[in-house]
């Protein structure tokens, strides 16, 4: 993989106004901090992170970040994005040691077609999208990748099913359920309307036998003053 070096410039003024007029001049404030040396303020290109955040590895990638003449090995540890116009506003910069293992979230892919949502009629719903790891800084995976394609309707996979790089340990818990594939809504709100319009006739049959008990006990009391009428005579 080629070398990705961000120029970063030193900043000592700091607070909302600052940070207006450096946004006017194309750049965005941020801070560096971690493994050996103390914290600093900087200015850097935001056209620099979006390349980053657009690539592969997106906000893992490990990169130089150039200052004062010397490089410090970071990863984007932290942004802030405008919603309206999306566009960056801050970054925060961790410098790594690369002898020193880091936890991290990792995004997850997902491969291929169920074949419960080809041929069953399902739909894929995706649980989990994102799992923390634990590893060194040159052996951070872009992401992690999850086959569905066997997968049945009414079936998952789990953490335990994702096989991770030899040198990356997953911390998410391994019975978290990733990926399954349900039943679509529409079927499901159909079966439950067709249980609703049957239930209120099958609530009714109680009413109707207790409403026969008091006329079977007359017609008994009827038959017995016969009986006694014809006894008496």
């Amino acid at each position: 993989m080629s070398e990705i070096v961000v120029t970063a410039q030193g900043r000592t003024e700091t607070g909302k106004n600052a940070n207006r007029r450096l946004r006017a001049q194309g750049l965005i404030p941020g801070v560096v901090y971690g493994a050996s040396k103390e914290t600093a303020s900087v200015a850097v290109s935001p056209k620099d992170l979006a390349m980053i955040l657009m690539s592969a590895s997106g906000e893992n990638t490990l990169f130089d970040l150039e200052l004062s003449g010397s490089r410090r090995k970071v990863i984007l540890k932290d942004y802030h994005i405008e919603p309206v116009q999306n566009r960056l506003l801050h970054a925060d910069f961790y410098e790594v040691a690369l002898d020193r293992k880091l936890t991290l979230t990792v995004q997850i892919e997902v491969q291929g077609t169920p074949v419960g949502v080809k041929t069953q009629g399902g739909l894929l719903d995706f649980v989990t999208r994102e799992l923390e790891i634990e590893c060194l800084p040159a052996d951070i995976p872009g992401k992690l990748a999850i086959d569905v394609t066997e997968l049945e309707l009414g079936k998952h996979l789990r953490v335990s099913d994702i096989t991770p790089p030899p040198k990356v340990t997953i911390l998410t818990e391994l019975d978290v359920v990733v990926v399954h594939v349900v039943t679509p809504r529409a079927e499901v709100a159909a079966e439950a309307a067709a249980v609703e319009t049957v239930a209120p006739d099958a609530a009714a049959e109680p009413e109707v036998a207790k409403k026969g008990k008091p006329e079977d006990e007359k017609a008994e009391k009827k038959d017995k003053k016969e009986k006694d009428k014809k006894d008496k005579k």
